[in-house]
């Protein structure tokens, strides 16, 4: 994923990523940021410089709010285990309820900046 979003921001014009990310893709661009930051396992210290030159380059708040949130507290790629630990009801409800409270962090995000 940091190789796709390093080969992204060097390649891709910056309309591309605002138009898919950016704050004018609207709630749209917030529900790929959160499928992205779903299957994404990358520590935090790498995650924010990235959501950082994301945001330089024409993404939105909002949605580098969603991605981050997503990134940190939803793991599709860590179901399995997690599901062996605490069975797959647990597993899925704390992955929904984090999924959806990331829409929440990014709205209250993007009001903190627009504000």
């Amino acid at each position: 994923v940091l190789l796709l979003v390093s080969f992204s921001v060097a390649f891709l014009p910056e309309r591309f990523i605002a138009a898919a990310l950016g704050s004018e893709s609207g709630f749209f661009g917030q529900v790929l940021a959160s499928l992205l930051g779903s299957v994404t396992l990358i520590p935090g210290f790498i995650a924010f410089p990235m959501a950082k030159l994301l945001i330089e380059n024409g993404a939105g708040i909002a949605q580098m709010a969603v991605f981050i949130s997503t990134l940190m507290m939803v793991g599709v790629a860590t179901a399995p285990l997690e599901a062996q630990y605490f069975g797959w009801k647990v597993t899925i409800l704390r992955n929904g309820m984090a999924y959806f409270y990331s829409f929440l962090v990014g709205y209250v995000v993007w009001l903190a900046v627009v504000s």
